[in-house]
Parts: structure tokens; C-alpha cells; sequence
């Protein structure tokens, strides 16, 4: 007798087109931490990432809220702001001995000098080693802020950051 070939659902976060587990093998093949970064209507996150069998670990974080608390920074969520917290997760990281991440962008639409990598430039500056091309990256006005209205002073929040973590 034939036997049926058996057809299964996919996994519940790939149904919902919230993980692609192809593109997630591969990053952990690397066995490196990754560097996740995620944006919300309000707000960028990034995370340094550490597989386990047992759950994924965070080892270090940052978010532009944390920069308006601690920093006092009118931020929103723009370029300036992406890359101040790239910089500041970065940051955080040498200080815990991370010096190596892999850049994690998810499902999220990549455009070349968006936020995301904004944020990867910053982490890139403030020392973190991550695999990435120049050519992604925002042109230093945008970074800079001369694009606002409202001019963001990102040299006193970059101090304040390298102050603190001293």
C-alpha cells in the first residue's frame, strides 16, 4: 500500500510571519551574540543576544526611552536618536567584555540610511565589532541632526554616556 505523504503547519511564529527560521540558523551557526534590533511607533530597541537551549538571554540593552529617563534627551524616534542608542548599547557591552555581535534586523524592511542602521552605525562607533558595509549606513549630516528642526545635542549625550560607563 502507498503511504500519504504528511503534510504539517509550519510553526506558529512563522505562520504569523514573526521569525524566519532559516535566517535564524543561520545567524546562531555563528555562535556569536546577536545584536537584535527592533523599532515600535515610539520607540528603538536594541539587545545583545546570547543563545540558549533553553531561551534565547539578553545580555545587555537599550532603548531611546532609557536615553529620555537617564540622559534627559528629547528624543524621538529619528536617526539621532537610533544612533545615540546604538551607541550607548555598545557601549554597555564593552563594559560587560562583549567586543563581537552579529546584526539581528528580523522581518523588518531594510532601507539603506534607515534607523536600523543607524543604530548599528552607533554601535559600530562606540567600539562593538559587527560584520556590516559603510555603504548602508546614513550620511554623518542625518546623524548629526542638521536634517531637524530642533537640533538634538548629540555630542553632550555622547560625553554623558562615556562619562558614566568610566
Amino acid at each position: 500500500m502507498k503511504s500519504k505523504r504528511r503534510h504539517g503547519l509550519p510553526k506558529k511564529r512563522q505562520r504569523e510571519n514573526k521569525t524566519d527560521y532559516r535566517k535564524r540558523l543561520k545567524l546562531l551557526s555563528a555562535r556569536i551574540p546577536r545584536l537584535v534590533i527592533r523599532r515600535s511607533l515610539h520607540n528603538i530597541y536594541a539587545q545583545i543576544v546570547e543563545y540558549q537551549p533553553a531561551g534565547d538571554r539578553v545580555l545587555v540593552s537599550a532603548s531611546t526611552d532609557e536615553l529620555r529617563k537617564k540622559y534627559h534627551a528629547q528624543l524621538g524616534r529619528n536617526i539621532v536618536s537610533s544612533y545615540l542608542t546604538g551607541y550607548l548599547l555598545g557601549h554597555k557591552a564593552l563594559h560587560k567584555k562583549i567586543s563581537r555581535a552579529v546584526a539581528d534586523l528580523g522581518l523588518q524592511t531594510t532601507t539603506k540610511g534607515s534607523v536600523l542602521f543607524s543604530c548599528l552605525k552607533g554601535a559600530v562607533d562606540a567600539g562593538l565589532d559587527v560584520p556590516h558595509s559603510e555603504v548602508a549606513f546614513p550620511i554623518q549630516e542625518r546623524i548629526q541632526g542638521k536634517h531637524l528642526k530642533n537640533a538634538i545635542p548629540l555630542e553632550q549625550i555622547k560625553t554623558k554616556i562615556q562619562a558614566e560607563k568610566k
